[in-house]
């Protein structure tokens, strides 16, 4: 089996925090998820994550105007610089300080980077040339008395205007002008959230945060005479020279609530402004007319972009983790995506293996879909946490279990919850299990210990299991339908039960410590265990016997929080597999917990030998990442200061205010705390049904590793010379799949038959295994229309068994994305075989009419010539 599983994409998480922003075309939009930059094509509605990883949390990200390099910046100022459209790091840099905001010039020339009350301007590197130091200083500019908090190139790139928290902008050039010195826009009584440059650069705009637009223009000097003339003068020099003053005084009157983010569209002169309040407002300016006010948030609106084209808002909101975009003019949602609320507990993979249901601590149940990463329904039936969720095996029903007492079952075809099951008195729930046929629901209580059975058609309880001791943590049906059902417990037991016998044996199976998770081989006939002191057992079902047994207590440990008294080696708490996972061929188990490491086991030898170790995460925002702590962050109290609470320094009141209540966070470790740190922990591990992905539930969202390859490389396409007279040259030469491909990116289709017709029968495997996967679509449609009007049945049949065959696995992953294609083939075989059936059967009836009357005639011969011999 493969074990070069890579990070493939995040679903469960769509925003954390930092600014969005949309690529030049205006089609995608880029959005900072923890440490990563998630992409979303807002076109193809599908998602992917960059595959690469800052040291922390995202704080900024800047992209380019020609859409090649991308700048991430994160929370202590170091940055990547990336590669975007390959998605390679070209080279790592500190700025030293927290930056808060990073805008490229719009000739692409110049990075400019806010540093605490400075703004540092450098050139940028050239993306396609490996520098030892490629960020090269051009300048720093001083003079605010406070943070910057924003910058904004004006449209001709010669200068910027920055934004502070002294309630000031200014106006700086970027090489030395004589005479001039940078201009300060003074006047509003908070701090200045944005300032902007109109289209033909005589007016500039700023936005305080207590809800104030200055409109900035001209000053008239009829004295002067110089001043028309520079005014009306080349624009390079205009904005600089201008004096400045007041124009226009607006302001928009939305009591308790404040401005956060705000962006500025020139060409359509449209202020889009999001408040704390959830609210957003669309505004022309410079008249100030309210185009579109709208609540799309019950928390504060974090971050707002504007399309190029100026179509589409995008909006980020931090503590919910939404992401939005909307069409104003149509005022309808293109995108709208929100991940958990909280931590994901549980996940499941459909089985088909196209979508992935989770289930977290904000009680909803969302679905996701596998191949565009998109969640396209969200359950929140459910009161309280969500422990376990599952599919049937067979038919689209998902159920879950919850702690608010209720197990669920939800049809996905109708998008509804059509049962709920419940226990004769309340209890709470935390896994669950469903029964080969999905005729049976079984859940485990964690306050009576026992396990409950439900029938799905009816919905009635069937059975109460009693006989555990403490409280029941995971459940398995054996998948070959044996009519077993393993139970294991805190009770340090597994118990078998026979369900359907009559003689309801309980097998009993005794371990070392409390059992965590287990799973039952694909074959049923092996179950796996893991327990709290870092073992999996292994034993063998029909005997009862245990068959192996891993340690994988150095496997798994692994982070040291900052709050830790011992090493990472010496830490009990990372020390445990919480969830185990076959895979499909039932060669390898797969086992996560609460550390970094996600590990998988070859266990097919009956030894446990670790294949690899994947690292979920190397985010050090999240606690138990490092191996060791640093000691530079202690201070002369002896107190890590990554643990102390520095809320109180936020800058808007509602940051500073904690109404959390001691011991309302789940998971905190001390129940007293009123903040704790997330942990890097792995809560649920499941592999793909296909074998050539898995999952895991993490802190940082739902990540899934695959093997397939998300981009396919066309090794064509860095043909130029691409005419029908070369792809006839070629065929002539006899080089058969070369000419295929081409005739494929021409995209004629006189071209692709005379090429397709002409591929000798004996070479038609060897061309469709070597066929680049990106063209085996087109080829099987090709085919299918082919086999319908074409005499060559048995020279199509082989292409069609060939492609398949050879490209199964590709079409089957992709399955929904193919379907139209597979579809079509399978219409056009159903045709052909109608056709040969008829023809068959006339010819059958043909041939017996014909033996028949053969037969008739021979025996008039055989009479008349006994008639002539009786003569």
């Amino acid at each position: 089996m493969k074990a070069n599983y890579k990070f493939s994409n995040i679903c469960g998480t769509v925003y954390q925090q930092g600014n969005i922003l949309f690529t030049p075309d205006g089609n995608t939009l880029l959005s900072p998820v923890g440490n990563r930059v998630s992409v979303f094509d807002l076109v193809n509605n599908k998602s992917r994550t960059l595959p690469v990883e800052n040291r922390k949390n995202i704080a900024a990200i800047a992209l380019s105007p020609d859409g090649n390099v991308l700048v991430s910046v994160d929370e202590d100022g170091r940055a990547l610089l990336v590669n975007f459209k390959r998605g390679v790091v070209l080279h790592h840099f500190n700025f030293q300080k927290p930056v808060k905001d990073i805008q490229f010039s719009y000739d692409g020339k110049f990075i400019a980077v806010t540093h605490d009350s400075h703004v540092q301007v450098w050139r940028t590197p050239n993306h396609l040339v490996r520098e030892f130091a490629p960020f090269v200083l051009h300048r720093t500019y001083t003079g605010h008395h406070g943070d910057v908090s924003s910058i904004q190139w004006s449209p001709d790139s010669t200068c910027f205007i920055t934004t502070s928290y002294d309630m000031t902008a200014r106006l700086f050039t970027l090489d030395p002008l004589e005479g001039f010195r940078p201009k300060t826009f003074a006047g509003h009584k908070d701090a200045v959230v944005g300032a902007y440059f109109s289209a033909n650069g005589k007016f500039i705009y700023t936005i305080s945060r207590d809800g104030a637009v200055f409109t900035w223009t001209a000053k008239d000097e009829p004295d002067d005479a110089e001043a028309p003339q520079l005014v009306s003068s080349a624009f390079t020099h205009s904005i600089p020279r201008i004096r400045w003053g007041v124009h226009d005084r607006h302001y928009f009157n939305l009591p308790h609530t404040k401005v956060v983010c705000t962006t500025f569209h020139p060409s359509s002169n449209l202020l889009v402004v999001g408040f704390s309040s959830g609210v957003f407002g669309l505004w022309e300016l410079s008249s100030f007319t309210n185009i579109h006010t709208l609540s799309i948030s019950q928390e504060k609106i974090s971050s707002v972009a504007i399309s190029p084209t100026g179509e589409w808002l995008a909006f980020g909101a931090r503590r919910l983790g939404q992401l939005l975009v909307w069409e104003w003019q149509s005022e309808s949602y293109i995108l709208k995506q929100q991940g958990h609320y909280f931590d994901m507990n549980t996940l499941a993979y459909a089985p088909d293996g196209q979508t992935i249901a989770t289930g977290g601590d904000d009680s909803k149940l969302k679905v996701w879909s596998v191949q565009n990463g998109f969640c396209f329904v969200t359950f929140s039936e459910h009161t309280a946490p969500i422990m376990g969720i599952t599919f049937a095996k067979h038919g689209s029903v998902l159920f879950s279990a919850s702690l608010d007492g209720t197990v669920r079952a939800f049809d996905l075809v109708r998008y509804r919850n059509f049962r709920t099951f419940t226990s004769p008195s309340p209890v709470q729930f935390s896994s669950i299990a469903v029964d080969p046929s999905g005729e049976v629901v079984a859940a485990g209580s964690t306050d009576t210990f026992e396990v409950f059975m439900w029938s799905v058609q009816t919905g009635k309880l069937l059975d109460i299991l009693a006989g555990h001791e403490a409280p029941v943590s995971t459940l398995a049906f054996s998948p070959t339908g044996a009519n077993q059902l393993a139970s294991g417990s805190w009770d340090r037991t597994i118990r078998i039960w026979s369900i359907f016998g009559r003689s309801r044996a309980v097998e009993p199976l005794t371990l070392s410590s409390d059992v965590l998770s287990i799973a039952f081989r694909p074959d049923g006939m092996e179950l796996g265990a893991s327990t709290l002191d870092g073992q999996i057992t292994f034993f063998d079902v029909r005997s009862g016997k245990q068959s192996n047994v891993i340690d994988g207590r150095k496997d798994v440990s692994g982070g040291r929080k900052a709050d830790d008294r011992v090493a990472a080696a010496n830490s009990s708490s990372t020390k445990a597999f919480t969830s185990l996972a076959y895979t499909a061929d039932g060669s390898c188990v797969l086992a996560g917990g609460n550390s970094k490491y996600v590990c998988l086991y070859d266990v097919r030898e009956g030894e446990g030998v670790l294949v690899k170790k994947f690292q979920i995460s190397e985010n050090l925002s999240l606690d138990g990442t490092q191996e060791f702590l640093d000691s530079r962050k202690v201070n002369d109290a002896g107190i890590n200061t990554d643990l102390i609470d520095d809320r109180g320094n936020a800058s808007d009141l509602e940051d500073r205010m904690d109404t959390a209540l001691p011991g309302a966070s789940r998971g905190a470790g001390d129940m007293s705390v009123r903040k704790h740190r997330q942990e890097a922990r792995t809560k649920c591990v499941r592999f793909s049904p296909t074998g050539r992905a898995w999952a895991a539930a993490s802190t940082e969202g739902l990540l899934i590793y695959s093997l397939d390859d998300t981009v396919m490389f066309d090794p064509f396409d860095l043909t130029i010379d691409l005419t029908p007279q070369a792809v006839l040259n070629i065929l002539a030469e006899g080089e058969y799949l070369k000419a295929l491909v081409l005739a494929f990116r021409l995209n004629e289709k006189p071209i692709i038959q005379q090429v397709y017709e002409r591929i000798p029968r004996s070479d038609i495997r060897l061309v469709a295994r070597q066929m680049p996967n990106v063209y085996i679509p087109a080829l099987l449609r090709f085919t299918s229309e082919h086999l319908e009007k074409s005499p060559h049945l048995e020279f199509d049949l082989i292409w069609v068994q060939t492609v398949i065959t050879a490209h199964g696995r590709f079409l089957r992953d992709r399955s929904g994305e193919h379907a139209p294609v597979l579809r079509a083939a399978q219409k056009a075989l159903g045709d052909v075989e109608g056709s040969i059936s008829r023809l068959c059967d006339e010819n059958t009836s043909t041939l017996q009419y014909l033996i028949d009357q053969s037969a008739v005639k021979h025996g008039l011969d055989t009479d008349m010539s006994s008639n002539a011999l009786d003569d």
